[in-house]
């Protein structure tokens, strides 16, 4: 039996994996900060067979000591803050957990069990000034905000440490991915959320930003496989993560009304206040390498996606009503 340890185990990624190397009969450890606002919304129906161990990226003794206690074959380093307008409100948090907090993981890998396999979940927002579309893992890194900032110091660090000291720390540069375990401050939940409750009655019309904005977007389910699948390989790499397909934020509406048979133009408003900046910039990726080595590809579909979110919302939605 493997033994993995996750960080940020009760988020969308993290309630995925451990569901994920569960039923691949892993002993799955999980990380959790020292307090008392924890949600265990996500992982509930597994909660009874994950092994939690109290510490933080911001604490290097904890990270020491959550090694020793899981001797894990595997670390998933999932945790850190993910909402970029948050990274903008609290730069320094962002970069000490995000960015810092990757270094003393790696750190205590190093010093405490270097024979473990190392996954650094990396982002596409490193990308976010790049020229070049789609990007694959030779695009220069060109992060534009707190968040991708952070993220490309994560990055690097791990290729640091694969390269200098030898660990296998593989990175996974991960587009856009959703489902029903998104936060409801991102935009496809808000989205799925607003058209269930619109649908029960309890609103009247959806205030959004760009409908033209594009997204490359994919199923967190899926990301999560090919996480697993970096760290069975001989040796560490970096691999794109994506579908390498965009769409807009009309399609995701109109795909989500329509699961429901509404019309969104009758409920969606497009408020320019809500504009972003960098909406001309396209984020899409190549995930040819993963594909040719990993054997990975995305199954879920976009329209998939998105009704499988509204469906959950309906369900959600429904049972709070009575």
């Amino acid at each position: 039996m493997k033994t993995a340890l996750i960080t940020g185990i009760t988020g969308q990624d993290g309630s995925y994996l451990a569901e994920f190397l569960l039923e691949k009969e892993y002993r799955v450890y999980g990380l959790i900060r020292r307090n008392n606002t924890i949600n265990f919304e996500r992982i509930a129906h597994i909660q009874n067979r994950i092994e939690f161990i109290q510490g933080d990226l911001l604490d290097q003794n904890s990270l020491v000591e959550a090694l020793k206690i899981s001797n894990p074959d595997e670390v998933y380093n999932l945790a850190g803050t993910s909402f970029i307008p948050a990274c903008f409100d609290q730069p320094i948090l962002a970069a000490e957990s995000t960015a810092i907090g990757v270094t003393r993981l790696l750190e205590a890998i190093w010093t405490t069990k270097p024979d473990t396999k190392f996954y650094q979940s990396s982002s596409s927002e490193m990308f976010r000034g790049a020229i070049e579309v789609p990007q694959n893992e030779n695009t220069p890194l060109s992060p534009q905000n707190h968040y991708g900032i952070a993220k490309a110091y994560a990055h690097w660090v791990t290729l640091f440490y694969r390269q200098n000291y030898n660990l296998f720390a593989a990175s996974g540069i991960c587009y856009n991915h959703e489902s029903p375990h998104r936060g409801i401050e991102f935009l496809p939940r808000k989205v799925s959320d607003g058209v269930a409750k619109i649908k029960l009655g309890e609103a009247k019309h959806l205030t959004l930003g760009n409908l033209e904005a594009r997204r490359d977007w994919g199923f967190a389910g899926d990301y999560v496989k090919a996480m697993w699948l970096m760290l069975q390989q001989d040796r560490p790499d970096t691999f794109i993560i994506a579908t390498g397909l965009v769409h807009s934020v009309r399609d995701l509406v109109e795909i989500a009304f329509n699961y429901v048979g509404l019309d969104y133009r009758d409920y969606v408003i497009s408020d320019p206040k809500y504009f972003r900046p960098d909406n001309k910039i396209l984020l899409v990726g190549d995930y040819s390498k993963a594909y040719n080595i990993l054997g990975w590809k995305p199954e879920v579909t976009f329209p998939k996606l998105i009704e499988m979110m509204v469906k959950a919302d309906l369900e959600r939605n429904g049972k709070a009503q009575t």
